[in-house]
């Protein structure tokens, strides 16, 4: 059955619906409310206050990079491989003081090298991963890139101590339980990328430090998962590039759910 699913899902992410990646991102200013919680699976986007350097495109903040396009098209996907009851279109954007927070297994931040937090921020990211739920954290890269002094690993990682006092980064491999919630990942090293030079780095947050026990936070850096996602269907990048980038997003999702 598991061999048939994955034949059956390659078909499907080789196939993408004509209309994913079709439209342009969400204008400036119009990002929607919150999506009242009804027991079906929504992708929850982390919105927070950006450094004075993550801005661009006209003003566009740092965490909206992508939105809503790439996590409606993983949604497509996932409404296509699972029995799980998923919102396609509808996105939520949520602080992450925000109380709502804590109805939705998951959460997504993104470009968290221009993140700037709280006190307020950061006791509700603490307890969102501390009551189970899972943070997805993707697409910053190393220091300097396109000049922009900050953006990199430092800011990121000094957050994330306010979050979880001592809490370490392991260097994660293709043998972790998340590379295989769903898909079979059999390589991290040459891992697709969007843009970026170099190899992309996996890095994972553990319940009480202890790698055999629950992934709390997994960390895509010096790569941009989501923008395959983004592009898919508009023929940027390679049919395979992008089904990886798909399947490691499955992945994550079924691993957030099951743990």
């Amino acid at each position: 059955m598991r061999r048939g699913l994955a034949i059956l899902a390659a078909s499907l992410l080789a196939g993408v619906p004509a209309d994913v990646g079709q439209r342009d991102a969400a204008p400036i200013g119009s990002y929607p409310s919150t999506v009242p919680y009804d027991g079906r699976f929504t992708f929850v986007r982390i919105r927070y206050q950006p450094t004075p350097e993550g801005y661009w495109d006209g003003g566009r903040p740092s965490w909206v990079h992508g939105y809503p396009l790439a996590e409606q098209n993983l949604m497509r996907i996932m409404k296509d491989l699972c029995f799980l009851d998923v919102h396609t279109e509808d996105i939520n954007v949520v602080t992450l003081d925000d109380p709502e927070l804590f109805k939705y297994p998951i959460a997504y931040i993104i470009e968290t090298g221009f993140w700037t937090m709280n006190d307020k921020d950061a006791a509700g990211l603490r307890s969102f991963l501390q009551k189970g739920g899972f943070l997805i954290v993707d697409d910053f890269k190393t220091e300097g890139w396109r000049g922009i002094v900050g953006g990199g690993w430092q800011p990121f990682a000094a957050n994330m101590q306010r979050v979880l006092p001592g809490a370490r980064f392991f260097e994660m491999n293709k043998d972790d339980p998340i590379f295989h919630s769903f898909f079979e990942i059999k390589f991290l090293d040459n891992f697709p990328q969007a843009y970026n030079d170099g190899k992309p780095i996996f890095r994972g947050i553990y319940e009480d430090n202890d790698p055999h026990k629950r992934l709390m936070v997994i960390v895509n850096y010096n790569t941009d998962i989501s923008q395959f996602w983004e592009w898919s269907g508009r023929g940027f990048r390679p049919v395979d590039d992008t089904n990886e980038a798909y399947k490691l997003g499955v992945n994550y999702l079924i691993y957030g759910m099951t743990h």
